[in-house]
């Protein structure tokens, strides 16, 4: 699999059949899925933890493949939310895009980090 020939419906279905195959469904409810996705971006942010931005970049490049591992559990664990939750992700992204947009004109935050409450 690869992103440019790989869809959201075709992993949402590849973690479907994982997770039928073990029976795990009795497992899979909204408070459960949902701090799984907690707890898995957690695991991510511990790579970082304690470092400044600077020297986030050279541990990124340094230990890559356990990066990528826990970015995987993180879109796995939300992709079995998403499935369990009946959640279409593409239509919800897209949505929240949008409204993102709507509160971050670019006129008004362009190389700006304040919140949306802050800037005038």
């Amino acid at each position: 699999m690869k992103d440019e020939n790989t869809s959201l419906k075709q992993a949402k279905e590849a973690v479907a059949e994982f997770v039928r195959e073990r029976e795990w469904n009795q497992f899979h409810s909204p408070k459960n899925l949902s701090m799984d996705i907690a707890v898995e971006a957690s695991e991510l942010m511990e790579y970082f933890l304690w470092i400044d931005s600077a020297e986030s970049n050279h541990r990124l490049r340094d230990k890559r493949e356990e990066v990528e591992q826990e970015v995987a559990d993180v879109f796995i664990a939300l992709l079995a939310f998403c499935n369990q939750a009946d959640i279409d992700l593409a239509q919800v992204f897209e949505h929240k895009l949008q409204l993102t947009k709507e509160k971050y004109p670019v006129d008004k935050v362009k190389g700006k980090f304040h919140k949306y409450t802050e800037y005038k």
